[in-house]
């Protein structure tokens, strides 16, 4: 597949602000900071690098095999039918992660450690967690304690996602798990400096984080449930126990882009304002599954210029609808009116999600009825719906509303309302849709790709095969699971 230009030219406006990290190619490097550089310096770009990552290639890629988008040209036309392969997301691993977010977090916690800014520490290894649980969920094996030490180690070893996951105690290797909880004891410690405006989340409202890095265990949690549920369930009754999570949507996780030309999130730079904005359009299946549940988010996650909805099955390959002006893109829920997003990290909805499934899958306390709903009622609000709209809406439609059937059956129904929920951040539903199955998606027309199947995993990049012999060669193709997915 083509290495398409497009890519490196929606980084340009990111990587201008983020300064010296966009010099940095390779997962082993650090950035030559002037003497003068300060927490506050460090933490807005390292922001902005998690949620460019989060929202750019690997959203339309994602979003795309799990079929709320469909792609009508260039790259997403290819994850349409399956194709992918090591010349993807090269600049997503080099610069959006690795050399973006990753690098910037690590270097904020050594400075912080060195003067004992501890807020700043913090802050920085719960959302290196958030960062590198990317990068493992999207690649599964991927340089972790190894990474980012410049010199140290010029050709990482790749950790086992297990030990991302659970950590190895014998090679040196801090879990997930671990590096998130790390991060809360120092929001507790004292600390010389705390942030502010420079933190473009929580505004420095260290509380929030607290609560943020307590979901993001029960993120991390559910993730591996299928594969570890004794420790996945050790960790959710653990944060349970403290009761200290995002429970309320002004607590979620959100990066918040500028409206300004240059600034913008990368979801509406690519489909309103950059010449591959034809590149993707709302996906057939996605409006006929919302119009099935008579979801009224519907208007309010994708636009209707036209009379109807415009979209186009996956796969498709005809003649594409005309004029391109009328077909259905991504609405101001998920770009913001003028670019502003926000880009939904962490978020109360899921939250909610994740303890109706664990209740049901793992038996950990909490009711999955009103978990379920009490998820569906905070991404309706989100969306802009009224408390009486709500609730007409689940008198109206009570197979919506209320969880039946067998234990599976509840649990489908959860991720089918979990994967509306989650419009707009692909990683989120090409992880779910991997570990449970749901919602079932049928393939697309033309599927081709590895055996003609859905992929399971990114391939790793092409430059680092080459650079880095640690790199198995050749390289796990699309096909092949990641360690938490079990089926």
């Amino acid at each position: 597949m083509k290495f398409i230009d497009y890519k490196s030219y929606l980084l340009i406006p990111l990587f201008l602000g983020l300064g010296a990290c966009s010099q940095f190619l390779d997962v082993n490097v650090t950035p030559n900071n002037p003497t003068s550089v300060t927490p506050a310096v460090l933490l807005p770009g390292a922001q902005a690098g998690t949620a460019f990552a989060n929202a750019n290639e690997l959203n339309r890629f994602a979003s795309t095999l799990v079929q709320q988008l469909a792609g009508a040209a260039n790259n997403p036309q290819n994850y349409d039918i399956f194709q992918t392969n090591g010349a993807d997301m090269e600049n997503q691993w080099r610069f959006e992660l690795y050399g973006g977010g990753l690098v910037n977090y690590q270097k904020l916690i050594e400075l912080a450690d060195a003067n004992n800014a501890k807020a700043y520490s913090g802050i920085a290894k719960i959302m290196k967690a958030y960062t590198f649980s990317i990068a493992t969920d999207f690649w599964g094996d991927v340089p972790y304690s190894q990474a980012l030490q410049g010199e140290t180690f010029t050709a990482p070893r790749l950790d086992k996602q297990e030990d991302i996951y659970k950590g190895n105690a014998t090679l040196g290797i801090q879990s997930l798990f671990d590096l998130v909880r790390e991060g809360i004891r120092d929001l507790d410690a004292t600390s010389t400096v705390k942030p502010g405006a420079d933190d473009l989340i929580y505004g420095g409202d260290l509380a929030k984080w607290k609560r943020a890095g307590n979901t993001l265990l029960l993120k991390f949690a559910m993730t591996i449930s299928r594969k570890e549920s004794a420790l996945a369930t050790s960790v959710i009754n653990e944060v349970l126990t403290g009761n200290n999570y995002i429970n309320t949507n002004s607590g979620d996780m959100n990066f918040t882009f500028g409206a300004s030309v240059g600034s913008q999130d990368p979801r509406y730079t690519y489909t309103v304002v950059s010449t591959f904005k034809d590149d993707i359009i709302l996906s057939t299946r996605y409006l006929n599954l919302l119009n099935s549940l008579n979801d009224p988010r519907l208007p309010l996650f994708f636009t209707k210029p036209a009379a109807n909805y415009v979209t186009i099955d996956n796969g498709f390959r005809g003649t594409l609808p005309s004029p391109v002006t009328n077909w259905s893109r991504y609405n101001k829920y998920v770009t913001g009116n003028s670019g502003e997003g926000p880009v939904r990290l962490i978020t109360n909805f899921q939250r909610a999600f994740i303890l109706a499934e664990a209740a049901l899958r793992l038996g950990t306390p909490g009711d999955p009825q009103a978990l379920y709903k009490e998820g569906i009622t905070a991404s309706m609000t989100l969306a802009g719906l009224t408390a009486d709209q709500i609730a007409a809406y689940f008198t109206a439609n009570p197979t919506v509303a209320t969880l039946a059937g067998t234990t599976e059956e509840k649990i489908a129904q959860v991720i089918t309302q979990k994967y509306i929920a989650f419009t707009g951040n692909g990683l989120e539903l090409w992880n779910d849709y991997r570990r449970t199955g749901y919602p079932v998606l049928q393939p697309s027309q033309n599927a081709a790709g590895i055996d003609g199947t859905r992929p399971v995993r990114a391939v790793y990049i092409n430059n680092e095969i080459q650079r880095n012999p640690n790199f198995p060669n050749p390289a796990p193709q699309s096909n092949v699971r990641v360690w938490w997915d079990v089926d």
